[in-house]
């Protein structure tokens, strides 16, 4: 777990020059990048750090709807559709899960985009001394982030009750509709108090019901 940045796969990206000038010029021109790292501020969109090839230079701060991965017939879905959330607090980890491949998600736009599974971002909130002002521990609440390299040229960062993933050998061509509900459970497995092994201090440790038994 990571404090406000983490590491990033080495991904090619090209950056929109309109980001690198505050939306002021460069409209309609790209200059190829690597993402670096990522950036997790409660309550914003994730930032992408890109190493900016052809000018030797680092830039930070970067919304995924800054980039793209073909400079040619790409498509100009906007910042709050390639992410639906903001990131819900500052600590992240970054995880590459495994199977996951082709798949599409559900935007704002009512429309299905296709693509190909990157990794995952994910928030938490690990600091128990600090108030926790968010969903990041929230069952009902809390969303992941799968970075998707859609097929329109661009990426998107969606969760995974917007996304529908295909694999030709182990999901059939026609799927069923998910109809399931948010959890809102809390599953834990030390709640139940007739429960209780701290009377002993013995290595198998035993119950005192289970101590009788038999």
């Amino acid at each position: 777990m990571s404090f406000l940045i983490h590491n990033l796969p080495l991904i090619n990206v090209f950056v929109r020059k309109e980001y690198l000038y505050d939306l002021e010029k460069g409209h309609g021109e790209y200059t190829p990048g690597i993402w670096i790292s990522v950036k997790s501020t409660q309550n914003k969109a994730l930032y992408f750090e890109t190493l900016l090839t052809e000018y030797g230079a680092l830039f930070d701060k970067l919304p995924l709807s800054a980039f793209v991965w073909k400079t040619e017939d790409h498509g100009d879905l906007p910042l709050d559709t390639l992410q639906l959330w903001d990131c819900f607090d500052y600590n992240l980890t970054v995880i590459e899960k495994p199977v996951l491949g082709p798949c599409e998600f559900f935007g704002k736009d009512k429309n299905m985009h296709a693509g190909q599974y990157l990794f995952t971002i994910d928030n938490c909130h690990s600091e128990n001394s600090t108030l926790d002002t968010n969903y990041s521990e929230h069952d009902p609440e809390h969303k992941s982030f799968n970075i998707i390299q859609l097929d329109n040229g661009q990426f998107a960062a969606q969760p995974n009750n917007r996304i529908i993933w295909r694999d030709s050998s182990l999901t059939p061509s026609d799927l069923k509709t998910p109809d399931f509900k948010v959890c809102t459970q809390n599953y834990a497995v030390e709640t139940e108090p007739k429960w209780s092994v701290g009377h002993t201090d013995e290595w198998q440790y035993k119950t005192k019901e289970e101590e009788n038994y038999g």
